[in-house]
């Protein structure tokens, strides 16, 4: 009885396997491994010396034939799940990346999981890769020279270099950095708040006469004068800023690269653009040209004037809600990409059956070509509706119809995943300001960390030698 009892024991062993993970107790048999040869369990199945099974596993008990892993458990449960059901899912309590590094040890490949899983897998791969591409740029934006990287430069110099580009960094860059970064900031939204209230006054019909008649007559009133002195301490401003964020970055061609930096030269350069084209506007005057060349002229000027609308977008600098926007443009461009195609294919099929409809039925021609009507059908799909062109016939207006509830439905599909990016992007935002904001040291602790390292080698001497003295009092 007890011989027969044995060798069923050890009939047992030799048909499963113990797979110990975390202390958790998991009898697989082999039989269910031969489906999976190229995982880690299927390769464990096929090894044939101690050597072999310690290069997949960490620790071995032959006696039990037990294996032994110090991996995660809870991954390792769904992974049993799919050697024994072939159902493989994500863990709601686990991060989706930290379970593709289980799969990765385990050698089951990421296709096997769910098409919804794998779908979440793969947007956080795409987050991942986002997130660390802008903090590779920002690193090359912001990383110091080392002394190696600039050979004949002493230490010392390089230090203060570093501790001074260090301050300015934080202060052009983080206005949660301290008092200065917080009065850069103020600034820089105060002028761009100028700048735009000024752009909108010099619209004003009374002023634009009055721009129109220094341009012929080349005398300015006091209003003029005031706008422009206004304008040119913005610009003052900005383009002090801009050479400070120059100065301050390392890499000199990343930060010409940045879009809100080239932002930046477009709403900075019509300026003094303007200041060049008016001044050699009055000297290079051709004889008898007339009025004809001062309308080209101020033709061009306002076009560079309007630029400095631009200066709006400097706010994303400092404004969460802009660099969530942004974020969200660049991270859905897929789904805009599908909005566009969806309006085109739209308006590519209604604008032919509005025109058939009216120019067949209807009593009055608006609709005077297809390509005309290619505005109506983007009008009316978006829902705007400026009444502009209207169609008077029953057909078209069936049209019509079915056209906005078509826009209706098209708009709401792409719709849906841009506002939970921009939901996603906000909180992904928001965290990392939090982190940045916490984590960020103060001025005092760093001087208290220089003087520590700086004085350390005293104190512990000054210790030392007080301990070597008790120890020769304390003889007997």
């Amino acid at each position: 009885m007890n011989g027969g009892a044995g060798a069923d024991e050890g009939a047992l062993v030799d048909r499963t396997a113990i797979i110990n993970v975390g202390g958790i107790r998991y009898r697989i048999p082999w039989s269910t491994l031969e489906e999976f040869p190229l995982t880690r369990l299927g390769k464990l199945r096929s090894c044939s010396n101690a050597e072999e099974i310690l290069d997949l596993c960490d620790d071995y008990d032959a006696h039990c034939n037990e294996f032994f892993f110090d991996r995660s458990p809870s991954a390792f449960r769904s992974i049993v799940t799919f050697l024994a059901a072939g159902k493989l899912r994500l863990l709601r309590e686990m991060c989706a990346l930290s379970f593709q590094e289980e799969l990765l040890y385990w050698g089951v490949e990421e296709a096997s999981l769910e098409w919804c899983c794998l779908r979440k897998l793969r947007l956080r791969q795409e987050e991942q890769r986002e997130r660390l591409r802008l903090e590779e740029e920002e690193a090359e934006l912001t990383s110091p020279q080392s002394c190696e990287e600039a050979p004949g430069v002493e230490c010392p110099e390089e230090g203060r270099m570093d501790g001074c580009m260090h301050s300015l960094r934080d202060m052009v860059e983080n206005p949660h950095s301290g008092i200065p970064g917080k009065i850069f900031a103020c600034l820089s939204v105060v002028f761009v708040a100028i700048t735009a209230v000024t752009l909108c006054v010099s619209t004003m019909p009374d002023l634009r006469e009055e721009e129109e008649r220094v341009s012929v007559h080349l005398n300015c009133s006091q209003r003029c004068y005031n706008i422009f002195v206004l304008e040119t301490v913005c610009v003052g401003w900005f383009s002090l800023e801009f050479l400070l964020r120059f100065i301050q970055t390392q890499s000199k061609c990343m930060f010409l690269r940045t879009p809100l930096n080239i932002i930046d030269v477009v709403a900075i350069l019509p300026y003094y653009i303007t200041l060049i084209v008016d001044s050699v506007s009055v000297s290079d005057r051709p004889a008898g040209s007339g009025n004809n060349y001062l309308e080209k002229v101020g033709l061009v000027l306002r076009v560079l004037r309007a630029l400095r609308i631009f200066y709006v977008m400097r706010l994303a600098r400092h404004s969460l809600g802009l660099q969530t926007l942004g974020l969200t443009v660049h991270r859905c461009t897929r789904e805009f990409g599908l909005l566009l195609l969806f309006l085109c294919v739209a308006m590519a099929l209604f604008s032919p059956l509005v025109f058939l409809a009216e120019s067949e039925m209807g009593a009055k021609q608006e609709f005077t070509s297809i390509p005309g009507s290619y505005w109506w059908a983007v009008i009316s799909m978006t829902t705007v509706g400026y009444g502009d062109m209207v169609p008077r016939s029953i057909p078209g207006q069936v049209v019509a119809l079915s056209s906005i509830l078509s826009g209706i439905l098209l708009m709401a599909f792409p719709v849906t995943s841009i506002f939970h990016t921009f939901s996603r992007s906000y909180l992904e935002l928001k965290e990392e300001q939090n982190r940045a904001t916490r984590h960020k040291p103060d001025s005092q602790d760093i001087l208290l960390a220089q003087f520590q390292e700086e004085f350390e080698p005293v104190l512990t001497g000054m210790g030392g030698g007080h301990a070597n003295k008790d120890a020769k009092t304390s003889k007997p």
